[in-house]
């Protein structure tokens, strides 16, 4: 009884055990959403976050325990059949996604499905088992690199002309099958044929390093390879044929980089073989440029090297200009502070810097400058070298004008006023015909002349209303503005200024009365000028006509078209003011290339400025496909102007000695000292003798018409006394020839550019004038001339004018007198003999020359040497017996201590000095007389010495 209720209470408690198990009252649990990755080799799948299933019952068996995994299809259908989830440990609800077979990245990248869990239920047949909700598993597949690159072609090929480098000849691909950047993509290429002119780019882009010759290597080939960014080479390399053809080089053929020109050449062609290439590329437009620049030579090109006053006459300008901007004297002393610049044209160039440099014309220059028709030349050049910039141009205030002239003049009963001015570009004049009345009226050029930093020439012809304006000698028309603004009207005061203005009179008042102090200069000047200036010149009256303008300012040399009636149709020529740039415009090849040999350097100049050009060919051409269209570099030389052939101008016809008798200098007309001058230019060349039969060269010297500029005569040694002589001219011939005299007591220079035929009829007629009683034996005189302002000179001709003197003249005490004082003071001049002996009576009257005179005296000193050196030797004889016998002097002794020689005049210092000291005692003085003997007939010239004794009476030896 006992056994049975043990085992009834036994299977009690088994029974609500049981009971107890059969609790499962909670769902699983995961997350809502996993990443996952796996890899090409590899069936693993890592979750991110980990594969985790939990439920609250546990730690109950079964009930708390996660039994599996169950996959289900993603949003897209697909995925469940390939990945499977295992669970890893059932209490705490680990598990594993896998794919079920291997996965290609290829095929398929990604994968979607979802994951459910559950647990193990109420037993361990896992009755009233809970699930889990679904979450979505996002799986990626990552790349293996397990392909290599592979080429698209196996061979490629491309031609391509010679001669030329091209960005790109052929382009190679390879591919590669990994489905990753990473491993599809190709990283670079690489040519593996070593020593080929070729390189290639990371996108296979094939260009060759060297242009390509055919001649040296028609066809070249290499290999290439193609790399993935996993390293991978590719499977086969690729080959690469580029063939070389021969082409034609586009450009222009035949362009020769120096050309020389000989002056006096007149025109010569530039390009005389020069043709353009274009490989039958079709071309609608063909534009070229040639420039020549000049602006190193003078003043911007070559231009008359005569002075603007010879230049005047020559071109047949109308005289009475009055000069500005005159060189610094003391006639004309405003220019004296302004700064100078050289020139190679030898002209006068001063420079203005915006502020201090300011030159005041004097109202004596002014009041002749009266009237409305004025003619206003100048040469200019902005900016200019070496100068400083003005205060307010240095805090970079560029707004206000730069004035060059400021003028006010008195007319007959009113007073006009005018400026001009340049602002940027633009050149203005402000012309007021009445500053009491009328308006002012301001006419406007914009010119690129004023801008450039070059040399130019303005000449601004005033016939108001009408204003002409010429630059280079070319005409400018203006814009005409009406000013009717509230400008003040400028003082009724005639005054002028070069280089700024004044300030107006209000403003000035102003000054005066709140900050000039009383006694001070209350002119302020305004709008300086910034620049250079040269021959700035106001010539009043009638205005010149255009041909005198270009005659006076036009280039000599240039660019030039040799033939306009065999220009081609639809060929365009323009050539710039200046002939500096030429350009040509066609759309025919042939027409233009003939157009190209036609352009022409010409200099019209007899002798050209010699030096180097620089020349530049800038060519421009229009297709129809922009894209291949030709380019052409510009090309670059130089033009070599030659040195000319100097020209020699000889004097002649005048001997070295002109003899005459002193009364016909003293008439009131003188003696002519060139009456048989001749002045010959010629032109000395070299001539080809081979051709002759000749060995050698030689050289062929030409005589030419030719113009002189300037002659010269001048006295050699002390300068003419006015009182006593002068060298006169005719005047008449002067004036009637145009020409322009200085005579001063230095010289005499005659300028102007005239024909040789006209300087000889004023050279011939120069004549020497000696004044009465002046005593004078011999004069020299040196004539000279040039040309092209003194850039040839002749030779110099010395002429040595020797005045006869009768012997009546010659005894006459004031002749003696000046005879005597030419004899002890000799003239420094070691060129000039200043006096003569007395002639002997028994020859001839006329004075022997320099040379006799010279030999004479020479001879006469040697006899004195020898003669001093026995008396010397006499002398020492005596005093030794006197010092030993104690005889006394007696008084026939020869006493040498006031022993006097005279020598010749034209011995040196030191040679007298050396003698003086020979000769001299103790104790008395010194004295000398010179004399000559009328009746020694074989010496013009007699040593005389002088010896006072005790008994007081002189002594002749």
């Amino acid at each position: 009884m006992d056994r049975m209720n043990f085992l009834s209470f036994l299977l009690l408690c088994l029974t609500s055990v049981a009971n107890c198990n059969k609790a499962n009252k909670h769902k699983p649990w995961i997350e809502t959403e996993y990443q996952g990755i796996v890899m090409e080799n590899d069936n693993t799948v890592l979750l991110n976050p980990p594969l985790f299933a939990l439920d609250k019952d546990a730690p109950l068996h079964y009930a708390g325990e996660i039994c599996g995994f169950r996959v289900h299809n993603g949003p897209s259908g697909s995925g469940s059949v390939q990945f499977e989830a295992v669970v890893l440990d059932r209490s705490t609800g680990e598990g594993l996604v896998r794919s079920k077979e291997p996965l290609d990245c290829e095929s398929q990248r990604e994968h979607s499905f979802t994951i459910q869990a559950y647990d193990c239920g109420e037993g361990p047949d896992g009755v009233n088992s809970k699930k889990s909700h679904k979450a979505t598993v996002h799986v990626r597949v990552n790349d293996v690199n397990e392909f290599s690159p592979v080429f698209v072609e196996r061979r490629y090929e491309a031609s391509v002309p010679e001669g030329r480098l091209f960005d790109r000849i052929v382009r190679v691909e390879a591919l590669d099958a990994d489905c990753s950047p990473q491993y599809s993509q190709i990283c670079f290429y690489d040519i593996i044929t070593p020593n080929v002119p070729f390189a290639i780019d990371n996108d296979g882009n094939i260009k060759n390093t060297e242009p390509l010759d055919s001649k040296r290597q028609r066809v070249h080939t290499f290999w290439v390879t193609a790399f993935d960014c996993g390293k991978n080479r590719a499977q086969a390399d690729a080959q690469v044929v580029v063939t070389v053809k021969p082409s034609c080089k586009p450009g222009w053929i035949g362009w020769t980089k120096r050309v020389e020109y000989t002056p006096g050449s007149g025109s010569i062609p530039l390009f005389p073989s020069l043709h353009l290439e274009t490989c039958e590329e079709t071309v609608w437009n063909i534009q070229a440029t040639v420039e020549l620049q000049t602006g190193h030579i003078g003043k911007g090109c070559d231009r008359d090297s005569y002075s603007d006053r010879s230049v005047r006459r020559l071109c047949g300008a109308v005289r009475g200009e009055v000069d500005l901007l005159p060189p610094p004297s003391p006639a004309a002393n405003w220019t004296s502070a302004l700064p100078t610049l050289p020139s190679s044209d030898s002209s006068l160039v001063f420079s203005f810097n915006g502020s201090n440099h300011v030159a005041v014309v004097p109202d004596s220059v002014v009041s002749a400058l009266s009237g409305d028709h004025f003619t206003l030349q100048l040469w200019m050049r902005r900016g200019g070298a070496n100068i400083q910039p003005s205060a307010t141009q240095s805090r970079g205030n560029r707004k206000e004008e730069e004035t060059i002239v400021c003028s006010t003049v008195k007319n007959d009963d009113s007073y006009s006023h005018y400026s001009l001015s340049v602002h940027g570009c633009r050149l203005s004049l402000f012309y007021w015909p009445d500053v009491s009345a009328a308006r002012p009226v301001k006419f406007l050029w914009k010119l690129e002349q004023v801008c450039d930093s070059e040399w130019h020439h303005l000449s601004l012809s005033v016939q108001f209303p009408s204003v002409t304006l010429y630059v280079d000698g070319v005409t400018f028309d203006p814009a005409l503005i009406h000013d009717n603004g509230a400008i003040p009207n400028p003082a009724p005061r005639q005054r002028m200024l070069i280089g700024a203005c004044w300030e107006p009179e209000e403003k000035q008042k102003e000054i005066l009365n709140n900050t000039i102090p009383e006694g001070k200069d209350s002119v302020k000047f305004v709008g300086g000028y910034h620049g250079l200036l040269s021959g700035v010149t106001v010539r009043p009256g009638s205005v010149e006509p255009h041909s005198v303008v270009e005659c006076l300012y036009a280039c000599r040399e240039g660019l030039d078209f040799g033939d306009l009636e065999t220009l081609g149709s639809g060929m365009k020529v323009h050539v710039n003011p200046s002939q500096s740039v030429l350009v040509l415009e066609g759309d025919d090849i042939e027409s233009f290339n003939r157009a190209v040999q036609q352009v022409t350097y010409r200099n019209s100049l007899r002798f050209a400025t010699p030096g180097v050009r620089p020349l530049k060919l800038t060519t421009s051409l229009r297709c129809f496909n922009e894209e291949s269209c030709l380019s052409l570099k510009q090309l670059e030389g130089y033009l070599v102007v030659l040195q000319p052939d100097a020209p020699q101008i000889s004097l002649s016809g005048v001997g070295p000695h002109l003899a005459r008798p002193a009364p016909e200098f003293e008439g009131p007309r003188g003696v002519p000292l060139f009456p048989e001058l001749r002045i010959v230019c010629s032109l000395s060349h070299a001539v080809n003798t081979a051709a002759q039969g000749m060995e050698g060269g030689a050289l062929m010297s030409d005589a030419v018409a030719h113009t002189l500029d300037g002659c010269e005569v001048q006295p050699l040694g002390e300068e003419l006394n006015p009182e006593r002589e002068e060298l006169l001219v005719d005047m008449d011939v002067v004036r009637e020839r145009g020409l322009d005299i200085i005579n001063t007591t230095a010289y005499i220079a005659i300028t102007g550019a005239e024909s040789i035929s006209v300087y000889e009829d004023v050279l011939r007629s120069v004549r020497y004038r000696l004044a009465r009683g002046s005593g004078r034996f011999e004069r020299r005189f040196r004539l000279s001339c040039s040309e092209m302002n003194g850039r040839y000179t002749s030779n110099e001709l010395t002429l040595e004018v020797n005045f006869l003197h009768s012997l009546e003249s010659l005894y006459h005490p004031s002749h003696l007198l000046a005879s005597q004082q030419q004899f002890l003071h000799p003239s420094h001049h070691s060129g000039e003999l200043s006096g003569h002996t007395l002639p002997n009576p028994h020859r001839n009257s006329v004075v022997p020359g320099a040379a006799t005179v010279i030999i004479m005296v020479c001879v006469g000193f040697l006899v004195v040497m020898v003669i001093l050196g026995v008396f010397r030797i006499r002398s020492i004889h005596r005093r030794g017996e006197g010092s030993r016998g104690g005889a006394k002097e007696g008084s026939n002794q020869w006493d040498d201590s006031a022993l006097t020689i005279i020598v010749n005049p034209m011995e040196s210092y030191e040679s007298r000095m050396g003698i003086s000291a020979d000769t001299e005692g103790d104790g008395e003085e010194e004295e000398e007389e010179a004399a000559e003997s009328p009746d020694d007939a074989s010496d013009d010239q007699r040593i005389i010495i002088k010896k006072e004794g005790r008994d007081g009476n002189a002594r002749r030896y």
